[in-house]
């Protein structure tokens, strides 16, 4: 089992403080492991392992825990000194009323609770009403480019070509299973295929109660064929009326937010840098891992410089930085992002293959009026010049950057 770092870092600040810790995440992102990883960390801490009680709901063996009070009573019984009992309890959102037993859990018994969980909206409505001001999410992607070599390196001897290692995670994306075992490209599409439909039917379908399956299909494949692009459900409802199918905006808004509860998509608002306000208009979406894209659509080279952007994103949330499409004038800015009062501007292009896109490119960076750093983060390895403060990343470069 290899270690991701990262996440024990995000959680090691809150192990015996009173939040409970939510670790939120498309499935088979590596929430699991990270809780295996956490467990570790407590018997390294002194932590008896009677002490510590875990749980995954999507085991056969805990289906009779699949109500709030049935978990209770199991846990409960558990629960046989003063001393203080550790739960990690993977997938709660298969209990029903999962939030009521937690809160009483709080209430009742001296615990850590640890809890992992595939749908966004868990912390909506239910965790307002029952864990308000008590809880930390701790959200958990596929693997980094970092963690990918990590990977490749533990599982895999041979000494590989760096280019064409990206060029493997480029077209592999980030499921930690994917890279545990050398799979050819189609039978990694096979799996992650079969990971997604889960998180379709289970994540979405079932859970938002969607009667219209090859609907939401149809609006899968837009947001897919628009990574990159900005666009409003307006535009995808007026898509489907020149296809002849009527479709309700409202509709589509729908779809779209239990896309974003399943983790599918990430939605990314605009910011207008110089008014400095959000705008409700003409988002943006990235799909959570860009494997998914290529399992369900094929081939998608046309797409290259969407899907760098994707990558590019995906980065930028796993360093916790909120994330924006900046609007300067009449000029977009693929990336603002900020994080404890400081921003970084990204511009991400396939290519700088001519002297109208380096113009495009840095130009926009540019115009920005400020001193936080600013970036374009392309595909030529051998580009290496900044211009007037604007630094050139190579992707890898990029990816591989401990400070930004």
């Amino acid at each position: 089992m290899i270690v991701r770092p990262r996440y024990l870092e995000n959680i090691k600040p809150f192990i015996n403080k009173p939040q409970i810790k939510i670790l939120t995440g498309i499935r088979r992102s590596g929430k699991s492991t990270v809780l295996r990883l956490l467990k570790e960390e407590l018997f390294v801490n002194g932590v008896k392992k009677e002490h510590i009680i875990t749980l995954n709901f999507e085991s056969f063996a805990y289906s009779e825990l699949a109500e709030a009070p049935q978990l209770y009573l199991f846990i409960k019984n558990e629960i046989r000194t003063q001393h203080k009992y550790y739960l990690l309890l993977d997938e709660i959102q298969e209990v029903k009323n999962w939030e009521k037993a937690v809160n009483s859990f709080l209430v009742d018994f001296e615990v850590d609770i640890y809890l992992t969980g595939s749908n966004s909206h868990l912390l909506s409505s239910e965790l307002a009403t029952y864990l308000a001001g008590r809880y930390v999410e701790i959200p958990v992607y596929t693997l980094s480019y970092k963690e990918f070599l990590d990977f490749r390196s533990h599982y895999f001897s041979e000494q590989e070509n760096t280019q064409n290692l990206f060029l493997h995670y480029l077209r592999m994306g980030g499921f930690p299973v994917i890279h545990t075992l050398d799979y050819t490209e189609e039978s990694a599409y096979k799996v992650i295929y079969d990971i997604y439909s889960s998180v379709i039917l289970r994540d979405t379908v079932q859970r938002y109660k969607i009667r219209d399956v090859e609907l939401l299909e149809r609006v899968i494949k837009y947001a897919f064929d628009n990574i990159g692009n900005t666009f409003s459900g307006k535009n995808v409802a007026d898509y489907f009326k020149s296809q002849q199918r009527k479709v309700e905006v409202n509709t589509v808004y729908n779809y779209l937010n239990a896309l974003e509860g399943a983790f599918i998509l990430y939605r990314v608002p605009r910011f207008d840098i110089k008014g400095k306000e959000i705008l409700k208009t003409q988002e943006k979406f990235y799909v959570s891992d860009i494997s998914i894209v290529y399992a369900t659509m094929g081939n998608r080279d046309r797409m290259i410089s969407g899907i760098l952007e994707n990558i590019v994103f995906l980065e930028l949330k796993r360093r916790g930085y909120t994330v924006y499409v900046g609007k300067l004038d009449q000029t977009e800015i693929d990336f603002v992002a900020e994080k404890h009062g400081n921003k970084i501007y990204i511009q991400v292009c396939y290519k700088l293959e001519n002297e109208q896109t380096v113009n495009r490119e840095f130009g926009n960076l540019l115009s920005i009026n400020d001193q936080f750093p600013k970036y374009v983060v392309t595909m030529d390895e051998f580009w290496r010049d900044s211009i007037e403060g604007v630094k050139h990343f190579y992707i890898t470069e990029f990816l591989l950057t401990e400070t930004l």
